[in-house]
């Protein structure tokens, strides 16, 4: 059974549903946007969108090290705190689809991804020398709680296409950082 909690003001599901959730490095995004107040409407959400796949900021998930620990951690809680569906890791951010399996809430799921996360991407940074600000990740995350199978269809395929979108690739399947199916 679904129930409802508050972050930031705005209601949140937590249990056995469909979600996808966002988020992204901590300098993914301009000043100049992170100055707009933030608004919960479609354009607003699409504007972000197009923020953070232009690409700003230090852009770590692109290092192959960085998006191997990204996929391997969402891979190691999957069949036990969700079904992982469908995920992308892009330059500057991520987008992954998940079945929340019983009571776990998704605070729990996302606080633990990226926890686990930065630790290890520090690592990675000051074993290379690397210099990087305090905080890897951004503090929040968007979660959209996924209504109908026609949702869920558009979620993946946005997903797939995301790289297609951002001018990364000139084919989607050609994107070596995503999860595109149930894993087994």
């Amino acid at each position: 059974m679904s129930r409802t909690h508050y972050r930031t003001s705005l209601p949140h599901l937590d249990g056995p549903i469909h979600q996808m959730i966002t988020y992204r490095l901590a300098d993914s995004l301009p000043l100049k946007t992170l100055n707009l107040a933030p608004k919960n409407t479609p354009a607003y959400r699409q504007y972000i969108e197009r923020q953070l796949d232009a690409g700003y900021g230090s852009c770590l998930l692109k290092i192959p090290s960085i998006a191997t620990t990204i996929l391997n951690n969402w891979q190691y809680f999957h069949g036990q705190r969700y079904r992982l569906l469908g995920g992308v890791i892009m330059p500057n951010h991520v987008h992954v689809l998940i079945e929340v399996i019983d009571d776990v809430s998704l605070t729990t799921i996302v606080h633990s991804w990226k926890t686990w996360s930065g630790k290890h991407i520090r690592e990675y940074l000051t074993a290379n020398g690397i210099q990087y600000p305090p905080g890897i990740w951004q503090r929040d995350y968007w979660d959209r709680y996924i209504r109908s199978q026609q949702h869920l269809d558009a979620a993946m395929r946005y997903i797939q296409e995301n790289p297609l979108k951002a001018g990364l690739v000139d084919h989607a399947e050609d994107w070596p950082w995503k999860v595109n199916s149930p894993l087994e």
